[in-house]
């Protein structure tokens, strides 16, 4: 009797088993239906979002002020990529405070692909450093999409100064400790950096005289200070007018715009490099397909030729990366302009 019941329980458990069974797998495929469903869904969506962007003007922060090289060469491509995308892009220029101003504006923005930001050498790689309290994390806060423009810094004198050439330059200088003054753009700029980089690596003493923004051009135009070393496209056009006298290039390779100038490593300063650079970023967290189509569009603009030919026009050598490209030469400026900080003795609490 208990091997019967227990033969009648064994076939109620197993149909029962089997019923259960068949409902899990039924279960199953209904739950991996649905899931590629909403998946399918997601991807639809996602494409469509891609698709649709965008769907109005986009604006384009520029953490500089209007005229400087990164806002005429940011200009170039706000005009450019709003071509390319069938809309407006809106220049809105935030500087200030090293571009502290522009960059917290941009990475409290909306995540939604309508905020872009010009991001350079000053912003990214050298406020941070300076500023210890920033209410934005230069790093966590941005997704890099590409740079656009290298701008090699020239080192330029006085026409009257009697040299030709680097090696001259730093024997006149250490005939004449103390004599020369070398202007710069404010502490802790670019070009202040620079030149403490030039000074450091030739040994030579002389003043470091900093002016606001451009007016260290004006001083060098009007011999209150000899030389200085700034951004191409602020100094090219004084070049080509012969106010300026420019006896090198600050790349690792000669500039394609001024290619009869050697770079001052191989004139003279073995390893100097002193280069700008300005790229594109959003904030973190616009959704994948947007960046993407971001991406496509900025490579695809910076490869036209006329794009190509109005960013030489200004001073800046076009050039583009990946993302993770980008993200690595960001880290690598930041470790080479942190000496020159260091050395500077920079520090702004």
């Amino acid at each position: 009797m208990q091997i019967a019941d227990y033969g009648a329980q064994s076939a109620e458990l197993k149909s029962l088993c089997t019923h259960h069974s068949a409902l899990g797998t039924w279960c199953r495929g209904a739950l991996a239906s649905a899931a590629a469903c909403c998946l399918s869904q997601g991807l639809a969506t996602a494409a469509e979002t891609a698709a649709a962007y965008p769907s109005k003007p986009l604006r384009l922060i520029i953490a500089n002020t209007t005229g400087t090289s990164v806002d005429t060469l940011a200009r170039v491509m706000g005009v450019r990529i709003g071509e390319a995308l069938g809309q407006q892009v809106v220049s809105d220029n935030r500087g200030g405070a090293g571009g502290i101003i522009g960059a917290e504006l941009a990475a409290h923005a909306a995540p939604d692909g309508y905020t872009l930001l010009i991001n350079s050498t000053g912003m990214q790689v050298i406020t941070p450093q300076i500023y210890k309290k920033l209410n934005y994390h230069p790093v966590n806060d941005f997704a890099p999409l590409s740079l656009f423009a290298v701008t090699q810094n020239m080192l330029v004198v006085h026409p009257s100064l009697p040299v030709n050439g680097v090696k001259e330059l730093i024997a006149y200088a250490k005939a004449n400790p103390g004599k020369l003054n070398m202007s710069n753009a404010g502490s802790g700029f670019q070009s202040h950096l620079a030149c403490v980089l030039f000074t450091h690596a030739t040994g030579i003493e002389v003043h470091h005289v900093p002016y606001k923004g451009g007016a260290s051009l004006i001083a060098v135009m009007g011999n209150e200070s000899q030389f200085t070393i700034a951004p191409g496209p602020a100094v090219l056009a004084h070049v080509r007018s012969g106010r300026l006298r420019a006896l090198a290039t600050g790349g690792e390779q000669r500039s394609s715009i001024t290619p009869e100038l050697p770079t001052i490593s191989e004139a003279g300063v073995p390893g100097y490099v002193s280069t700008g650079w300005s790229g594109l970023m959003v904030p973190k967290g616009v959704p994948r397909p947007i960046f993407d189509k971001l991406y496509a569009t900025l490579v695809r603009v910076i490869s036209n030729p006329a794009t190509r030919e109005l960013l030489e026009r200004q001073g800046g050598e076009p050039v583009t990366s990946t993302p993770a490209e980008f993200t690595k030469f960001i880290n690598a400026e930041y470790a080479r302009f942190g000496e020159a900080i260091r050395l500077a003795r920079l520090k702004v609490e």
